[in-house]
């Protein structure tokens, strides 16, 4: 990703410190940081990243099976929570 657009972000010194240790503890810069929680809030993510997970859905063998038979399957029945 290229990176070409400057914001400035004013925090209280104690969220700074927080956000730097936090940084430093994923070993990556209080920029990825910040960058990486904005996409994952807003949920900011490329065309690329939506095809790569689809593909990926695509790769899954999950069972299947007629949609009653799922939700019976899915959902206990009266009985079942019953003593």
């Amino acid at each position: 990703m290229e990176l070409s657009k400057k914001t400035t972000i004013l925090f209280s010194p104690q969220m700074h410190q927080q956000l730097a240790r936090l940084a430093d503890h994923k070993r990556t810069s209080l920029g990825d940081l910040v960058r990486d929680a904005c996409q994952k809030q807003y949920r900011l993510v490329s065309n690329e990243r939506r095809l790569q997970a689809v593909q990926q859905l695509g790769r899954m063998t999950l069972p299947v099976d007629d949609a009653q038979v799922m939700r019976d399957q899915a959902v206990p029945s009266a009985g079942d929570l019953l003593p």
